[in-house]
């Protein structure tokens, strides 16, 4: 992911490479709560530890809602949609839940850029400068938004 990044940026594209802050990492976001009630963090971290290392195949690029975020879709495995909708049992009764993270909604997808403007032709540009990878998830974490913060979720690998 690093790699697209980078070359998005060199051919002078909207890219993540150039969001300097630490936790900038290539991640799959799974679901979006207001905060962790007492107990969900160490479930969680119980599901990441059964689970990974998870196996990802990257498919195609695409700009999401037509309009913003240039992103890299993720194959909806049935190993990658089990560990979602169990996620999503473990936070059932969590409050300010994002819907668009919700099972049957969500699009399974690993940022390039966030604002990917008069994407027509920038588009195709794009695609000359991402190939087609595949990897594994190795790790689960938890970002803070007010704090700005990460937190790991289970032991996983470390961090790459």
């Amino acid at each position: 992911m690093r790699a697209a990044w980078d070359r998005l940026a060199v051919a002078g594209l909207p890219s993540l490479a150039r969001n300097p802050h630490p936790t900038n990492r290539p991640h799959l976001t799974m679901a979006s709560v207001d905060g962790f009630p007492p107990g969900v963090t160490g479930r969680l971290a119980d599901l990441f530890d059964a689970a990974l290392p998870l196996p990802v195949h990257l498919d195609r690029v695409e700009v999401l809602d037509g309009s913003a975020p240039l992103v890299w879709l993720v194959r909806p495995t049935p190993r990658l949609t089990a560990l979602h909708e169990a996620v999503h049992e473990v936070l059932a009764r969590t409050g300010g839940q994002n819907p668009w993270h919700a099972p049957g909604r969500w699009i399974p997808h690993l940022s390039l850029a966030l604002r990917f403007r008069d994407h027509d032709r920038r588009l195709a540009r794009a695609l000359t400068c991402v190939d087609r990878p595949s990897g594994e998830f190795v790790a689960a974490r938890s970002y803070d938004a007010d704090t700005r913060t990460v937190s790991p979720l289970g032991a996983g690998l470390p961090d790459r």
